[in-house]
């Protein structure tokens, strides 16, 4: 292929137009417009024509006029997403999904974290507004109000008409971390609740209390802990850890909120002279990235996180593409899996006797 005479002329610095790009590779300009903007009609355009504009596009350094492109459309091609924080590992995964799905088709995402603070939700979310995002993603966060543009929620509760929810199956997770305990033997559990202000804590603990139900498993007051204050996880575990031990109620069995409590709890356990697992097995949430690299390696119930932002963004997307006429779905359930590693054994009578008497001396 040879350059055009309208590339051949122009200066290095001078912006190459789609014009021109189009007179390169010898295409109609529209049908160069829609693999730029990767328009969903472009879908329909073969690969090799696709992957022809592509090179041609980098070769020539062409880069989209988003001035002009904002002033023949209304879209922004941006999509604002809240979360709660973004140094964890989970909202990480999340936003990696999310930023995935919308890279493949154009779009970036403006990150804004609110810290689970009332105040900052509802200016950040009035701040991605005025910037005219297109949609908006919020990570565990609560969306109330019925939106003017699109909007998907992940893991959150009490979301309004027209939100999409895309949440994971906390009946799922629970019966198979504790069928698994129950298969190994275990009937005196433990648990540790997440933060009061975690959209999961309540519903996690829910699903948990009707599996055990089930299961035939008694909970007692006392083998329940929960995550508290606003210091870091791995604090906040150790210390609801630190509290169970101390109460005297023998467990063999620890079901944690997440990994990063369960390894704080590993700590803690470690530390009152109990060994994980032979006297205590102990079971995370989430399956980090770290988690098969502990000593021992968690055992943790897997939340795909990366294919939640995916699907909301491209729930969003969807919404945005059919101009709202489209109905969103109330929810999307995703599945979970157990990844069983070596946190976890089978309970055997000694080790409720020697925990007990440990106990008791300590």
């Amino acid at each position: 292929m040879t350059l055009s005479k309208s590339c051949a002329n122009a200066r290095p610095n001078k912006r190459v137009s789609l014009k021109m790009l189009a007179d390169y590779v010898g295409l109609a300009t529209p049908t160069v417009c829609l693999v730029i903007n990767r328009s969903p009609a472009a879908d329909r355009i073969p690969e090799p024509t696709k992957n022809l504009i592509f090179e041609a596009a980098h070769k020539l350094h062409y880069r989209p006029n988003l001035y002009a492109r904002s002033l023949s459309s209304p879209r922004s091609c941006t999509i604002g997403v809240m979360v709660p924080d973004v140094s964890e590992d989970n909202a990480a995964m999340l936003l990696s999904g999310i930023e995935d799905y919308l890279l493949k088709r154009g779009y970036l995402c403006l990150v804004a974290s609110h810290r689970y603070c009332d105040d900052l939700m509802d200016e950040h979310s009035q701040l991605l507004i005025d910037r005219c995002v297109d949609g908006i993603i919020g990570v565990d966060t609560p969306w109330n109000q019925t939106p003017s543009m699109p909007v998907a929620t992940v893991s959150c509760r009490g979301v309004g008409r027209n939100v999409t929810n895309v949440r994971l199956d906390h009946d799922l997770a629970a019966q198979l971390v504790l069928q698994h305990l129950y298969e190994l033997g275990h009937r005196k559990l433990a648990f540790i609740k997440g933060y009061g202000f975690s959209s999961d804590t309540e519903l996690r603990w829910k699903a948990i209390r009707s599996s055990a139900q089930r299961l035939g498993l008694p909970i007692s007051r006392d083998c329940v802990g929960q995550l508290l204050g606003d210091r870091s996880i791995c604090i906040a575990g150790y210390q609801a850890t630190r509290r169970l031990l101390s109460t005297g109620e023998p467990f063999t069995a620890l079901f944690t909120f997440n990994d990063i409590a369960a390894i704080a709890a590993i700590r803690a356990i470690r530390e009152a002279g109990l060994q994980v697992p032979g006297d205590i097995s102990v079971v995370g949430f989430d399956d980090i990235a770290s988690a098969s690299f502990q000593d021992p390696s968690l055992t943790a119930v897997r939340q795909p996180f990366m294919e939640m932002g995916m699907l909301a963004a491209e729930t969003v997307l969807r919404q945005i593409s059919h101009d709202n006429s489209v109905f969103p779905p109330r929810s999307i359930v995703v599945k979970s899996e157990l990844m069983v590693r070596g946190s976890t054994a089978p309970m055997r009578i000694r080790k409720i006797i020697s925990a007990s008497r440990r106990r008791r001396s300590a």
